[in-house]
């Protein structure tokens, strides 16, 4: 039976988190050895089985840019037996929308940037030029009933320009919101966010329009502040979190950025906060386990080693 921490509520808290699961698409995409697509597609359902109802499964790009992603064509179909799970896949254009309205994708992303730095080092162009790429594909899908969801990378801090000014992210994210995304994951990529911080961007977020509904968050934990940064953002409102079971991932365009917050850390702070998720913590950790197996590498969530007694 798998420990769990004491439940104290806290004030000012939400009832229930929505947890979207980045594990399969950001969490495997740096992989150097390919997981075998039978792999990715049991990952998918140990997840949804532990709970998730939203895991995003993968990323129509060029195989040239993400080899590890490359079999989207023949994952996707191998995930159709979940129904009531939400399946988000990442385009980067038109092409890629094409790939998943053909595979009948129901969610799709688009991953923007708050600087030119990693617009350039990401997507070869400039943030006009990137959200000027997106703006169709963005169009396209809702006129298709897709939901769009747009990634703002670099919202807290860039390993080029550093500190990144909360106005220059608030005026990206009212951009997307224009071109029909209605949820914007908010990216710590290089983890370097404090909850003050979080605060302040939230804060400006909302002071700009953007409702603090369709905004959910995604913090690295380079300087071990995920947590904490998460905790700021649930009393700003947040009610929707990224996060990568047993931590995986990181970024391959910004080398000092360390793995995701890991889902099973979330899941027990938000156990302990009485915060409903869905999830059941044994069964995610089960599933962290056997993947840190096929990885060939024990999972750096703290939770998975303190509850499946792994070093």
């Amino acid at each position: 039976m798998t420990a769990l921490p004491m439940t104290v509520r806290a004030p000012g808290l939400p009832e229930r988190v929505r947890i979207h699961e980045v594990g399969p698409r950001d969490g495997l995409q740096n992989e150097a050895s390919v997981v075998p697509t039978e792999v990715k597609a049991e990952f998918v359902h140990r997840l949804a089985g532990a709970g998730l109802d939203t895991v995003e499964a993968t990323s129509f790009v060029h195989p040239r840019w993400v080899p590890q992603l490359a079999d989207a064509e023949k994952l996707y179909p191998m995930l159709s037996g979940l129904p009531g799970v939400r399946l988000p896949v990442l385009v980067p254009n038109d092409r890629g929308l094409d790939r998943a309205l053909a595979l009948g994708a129901r969610e799709v992303a688009v991953f923007a940037s708050a600087t030119e730095s990693f617009a350039r080092a990401n997507l070869n162009r400039t943030v006009d030029a990137s959200l000027a790429m997106f703006e169709p594909v963005a169009i396209r899908a809702v006129e298709s009933g897709l939901r769009v969801r747009g990634y703002v990378s670099m919202c807290f801090g860039d390993p080029w320009e550093g500190a990144v000014p909360v106005g220059q992210v608030v005026e990206v994210c009212r951009r997307l919101v224009a071109m029909g995304c209605d949820e914007l994951s908010l990216g710590d990529t290089i983890g370097v966010a404090t909850p003050g911080h979080v605060g302040a961007l939230l804060g400006a977020l909302t002071e700009a329009g953007v409702p603090v509904s369709s905004i959910a968050v995604h913090f690295h934990d380079t300087y071990g502040q995920a947590l904490s940064n998460t905790l700021a953002a649930l009393q700003h409102g947040i009610t929707t979190v990224d996060a990568s079971a047993g931590g995986l991932g990181g970024c391959p365009y910004a080398k000092s950025a360390t793995g995701n917050l890991a889902t099973e850390d979330l899941v027990w702070m938000l156990d302990g906060l009485g915060i409903q998720t869905g999830v059941d913590l044994g069964r995610l950790i089960d599933t962290s386990v056997w993947m840190a197996d096929q990885l060939g590498r024990p999972s750096p969530s703290r939770t998975v080693r303190a509850l499946s007694h792994k070093e």
